[in-house]
């Protein structure tokens, strides 16, 4: 115990250092990881730009280049020599016209001549308000070299037009055989760049064009155009100025600024502000000698940051899993050491644990055989109990409907006196005509009394199927029929008290899943408290309505006597709970129906008519039918 303490802290102290090496491993294969994939991503950066600054470098020395022939061609044409050679004495018209074919021809902005003393003489605009028609361009480096007997190029913004262009120059000679000959003049072609622009806003990249200062005077981006790669010198600014290369400009400086520089050509950079401003880009240059220019791409480096992220979290995850691995593996060997300790341990428990257990079982049988002798005299006496119930439940609805039997006593008193009495007096006169050897008229009264017997069977015959017991086996019930069973008990009743009778039925038969004899006791039931109710009423009227749809059929038993009280109504359905007077009844009537409509798969409802009286209504199952249920015999008979 005392070596606890101290060895619980140096367990402690190992599994922190554990803990902070894994991690210092983890932070240094992720960075590690970084840096290599940020190499190759911006190698494989790199050659895209190469790729992409070589073809635009060529594409735009292909578009200048196309017309570099056309001022020296157009200065030999004798059209324009004749022209320079009196140009006071002629119409510059027909030159001017002429030099504006070959400008739309070509697809070029401007071409115009000027004289020795760099004055132009005519030109393609001659007829806008903006001509070069008059002015003078002697500090134009192209006129200084093509009066000194050279081809010249200049690139700047235009005087009168504002636009940037590149101008190629050729001398105009009237007499190129003196050995001291000087031109005469300089034919001028402009050429726009913006389409060349155009087609580079297609790239994923940003594409610069920069002269010998340093301006940026070519850009796919419109807000770097005529801005400087660095800050101006005022000597620069004193020259650009003299040469009028760039008009007015400002010249600001573009924000470009340097993160790291990599090779010759080759540099991260970013820009302070601007369209551009915010994220990192690899900028790449190559020259153009032929034109004293250089070309930059600016390729951002979104893929090489996402590279760089995906590589250490790769790298992360392996190392995670190669960290786990080595843990598991030492888990699972310290596991199996304190596994194999544990069990020598159990091996011993369990050989003491198993002779107590033996001891165990022996007393627990005793009891459990005990515990179940007297559960199963419980469930034997429970299975007693339900059977019983379900016999008195039984002989309770039988009592019911031999109670119903009892109130329509009176009324088939009736019906079967009348058949009595007449069957006495056809018997009388019977034997009268016998004694008289009449023997047609007393075969007549026979006749009658026949009739009358077989009505009297047909009301006993009713009586009988109602006091029968019902089955347990659910078939396809008519609705109408069980109506018109109803009825048939209580004709006497129904005639006798002149109650009006209201169908509202479909002509179709309506067919339900029940059991005839339970569905008719209900309807009894109902129909007979019905007539009760409208003992009173001055113009009785009792509904019966049978309302279907796909699935359920809905049978309404209505009156328009006194309705049930509000109270009564929560009520309604209990065993014993009655509104008659005493003698009148039990109250188990609407009670076991309920409970039958229940068993049928039902329910059974209770509420007062909007106009007065009572309303119940029935809802069971529907059936398809007598076919519906040769269809189901057949299924269960194919099954079995």
């Amino acid at each position: 115990m005392p070596h606890a303490g101290p060895a619980s802290t140096r367990r402690r102290l190992i599994r922190l250092l554990l803990w902070g090496l894994g991690l210092a491993g983890l932070a240094l294969c992720m960075w590690q990881t970084a840096q290599v994939a940020r190499e190759q991503a911006l190698q494989s950066l790199r050659q895209d730009a190469e790729n992409e600054l070589r073809l635009s470098a060529a594409g735009l020395t292909g578009h200048l280049s196309r017309h570099d022939y056309l001022p020296e061609l157009l200065a030999s044409r004798e059209a324009v020599k004749r022209f320079l050679a009196s140009p006071d004495t002629q119409n510059p018209l027909p030159l001017n016209r002429l030099l504006d074919r070959f400008r739309a021809t070509a697809d070029v902005s401007d071409i115009y001549l000027l004289d020795r003393h760099a004055n132009t003489l005519a030109a393609s605009n001659w007829y806008r308000p903006d001509t070069f028609i008059g002015q003078n361009y002697r500090y134009r480096r192209y006129y200084q070299e093509a009066i000194a007997g050279r081809s010249g190029r200049f690139f700047g913004l235009g005087v009168q037009s504002g636009e940037r262009g590149y101008y190629f120059s050729a001398p105009v000679w009237l007499d190129e055989t003196a050995p001291d000959a000087r031109p005469d003049g300089v034919m001028v072609l402009k050429v726009l760049l913006t389409a060349v622009e155009d087609s580079w806003a297609e790239q994923d990249a940003e594409l610069l064009v920069t002269d010998r200062d340093g301006v940026i005077f070519l850009a796919s981006q419109p807000a770097l155009r005529l801005t400087a790669m660095a800050p101006l010198g005022e000597a620069q600014r004193v020259a650009l100025r003299a040469s009028r290369r760039y008009g007015d400009e400002p010249l600001p400086p573009s924000g470009l600024r340097e993160i790291e520089h990599r090779d010759e050509r080759t540099r991260l950079v970013s820009f302070a502000q601007g369209p551009l401003a915010g994220q990192p880009y690899l900028s790449l240059t190559r020259p153009m000698p032929a034109f004293d220019w250089h070309m930059h791409i600016l390729k951002p480096l979104t893929p090489v940051i996402n590279a760089q992220w995906v590589s250490a979290l790769l790298a992360g995850g392996l190392y995670g899993l190669v960290a786990l691995g080595g843990g598991i593996g030492w888990q699972r060997l310290r596991l199996r050491r304190e596994r194999e300790r544990f069990a020598e341990r159990e091996r011993q428990t369990l050989a003491r644990a198993r002779d107590e257990l033996e001891r165990n079982v022996a007393n627990r049988t005793r009891d459990l055989v005990a515990t179940n002798r007297r559960l199963s005299d419980e469930i034997e006496e429970r299975r007693r109990a339900e059977q019983s119930l379900r016999e008195t439940r039984d002989e309770l609805v039988q009592a019911a409907k031999l109670a119903v039997l009892g109130q329509l006593a009176a009324g088939i008193n009736h019906e079967l006196n009348q058949p009595l009495a007449a069957i006495r007096a056809y018997a009388e006169n019977a034997r009268a005509f016998i004694a008289r050897s009449r023997a047609e008229a007393a075969d007549a009264n026979l006749g009658q009394i026949v009739e009358l017997t077989a009505r009297m069977a047909e009301i006993s015959a009713q009586l009988r199927q109602f006091s029968r017991k019902s089955g347990d086996t659910l078939t396809a019930v008519s609705v109408q029929s069980c109506f018109d069973y109803a009825l048939r008990l209580f004709q006497a009743r129904l005639h006798e008290g002149e109650i009006t009778i209201e169908r509202r039925w479909p002509e179709a038969t309506a067919w339900v899943r029940a059991d005839p004899v339970r569905l008719e006791q209900v309807l009894v039931n109902l129909i007979g408290n019905a007539l009760q109710a409208l003992a009173e009423a001055p113009s009785p009227r009792l509904t019966l309505a049978i309302e279907t749809t796909p699935e359920r059929v809905c049978i309404e038993v209505a009156d328009n006597g006194p309705g049930i009280p509000e109270d009564h109504l929560a009520r309604i359905f209990e065993p014993f709970f009655t509104t008659k007077s005493t003698g009148s009844g039990l109250g188990l009537g609407l009670s076991i129906s309920g409970r039958i409509i229940d068993d049928l798969g039902g329910r059974l409802e209770a509420r007062n008519a909007a106009g007065g009286g009572a309303r119940f209504t029935i809802t069971l199952p529907r059936d398809g039918g007598p076919d519906g249920e040769r269809a189901r015999t057949k299924e269960q008979s194919h099954h079995a």
